[in-house]
């Protein structure tokens, strides 16, 4: 079988992050191509993992069976319709991992008639524990949309959904997800340290408890509410901090997540509006 040839445009945290994987995973890097502006950037793709590299993003379209659009939203547009001739030609598998572009505005920005994956990792996929959610689009084929989840899989695990409309909801759970729990390790962290224990004590504990916690979670069999009624004796300590943390939780989460997706679908018709037409 012949490996796809990869073009990974843009180099930054997620871009970089999925070279990484790929190369892991023992992708061949001839078939990698890194399209970048930032000299040094390519210089260091160049000698850590032998990939192919340009500056310029039509000469790595031209190389390759799949396009990663790994460019940031606000220049999407810009982007996307400097390329869309090249891509016209090549006819390549486009994978944008370009929050809140949607595979409509995709369509727009690149001329249209094309395979289309949407993608949302998240930040743990830079030490390869992302969690990503992909939606392909009707001209996809099953083929390609099986070479798009290996792809994504070079950085964590993979779901795929049918609906294009849930990626806003994927946006603030996995998306922006691990913001959520950093904040719950700050509070945990803050409140030890306030009832006495050493800054460097609460932080270890805390950290090990969270990695230990989410470990369980994964491996296990059963539920989170089973698990932490495994962990909650009657008339305990566990018990009285859940009681107080339970008031408010759940709603806490619903509200945070329902004003995420909100904030979500604006920025997708803000940035699908925008109409920087070369023509």
């Amino acid at each position: 079988m012949t490996t796809a040839t990869i073009a990974i445009i843009g180099a930054g945290h997620m871009g970089g992050s999925l070279l990484g994987g790929l190369i892991a995973n023992q992708y061949p890097p001839n078939n990698l191509w890194v399209a970048e502006p930032e000299v040094n950037k390519l210089s260091q793709y160049k000698s850590q993992f032998k990939v192919q590299t340009t500056s310029n993003n039509h000469e790595a379209i031209n190389h390759a069976d799949v396009v990663i659009l790994a460019i940031k939203p606000q220049i999407f547009a810009t982007v996307a319709q400097d390329i869309a001739k090249t891509i016209q030609e090549k006819k390549p598998l486009i994978i944008s991992i370009a929050a809140g572009i949607r595979e409509e505005s995709i369509q727009k920005w690149l001329g249209g008639n094309l395979s289309v994956v949407r993608a949302m990792p998240n930040t743990p996929a830079l030490i390869g524990c992302g969690a990503t959610a992909f939606f392909a689009n009707k001209l996809t084929s099953e083929k390609q949309s099986d070479l798009a989840e290996s792809i994504l899989r070079a950085v964590g695990m993979v779901v795929k959904i049918e609906d294009e409309k849930l990626m806003d909801v994927i946006t603030p759970l996995s998306g922006s997800g691990p913001a959520y729990f950093f904040l719950v390790i700050e509070a945990m962290q803050n409140a030890a340290i306030e009832l006495g224990l050493p800054k460097e004590t609460a932080r270890l504990l805390t950290l090990q408890t969270a990695y230990g916690a989410s470990r369980m979670a994964l491996e296990s069999d059963v539920d989170a509410v089973e698990l932490r009624h495994r962990v909650t004796s009657p008339g305990g300590t566990t018990e009285r901090a859940l009681q107080v943390l339970e008031e408010k939780m759940h709603d806490l989460f619903k509200h945070a997540l329902a004003a995420a997706k909100i904030r979500s679908e604006e920025l997708a018709e803000t940035l699908g509006s925008v109409d920087n037409s070369l023509g």
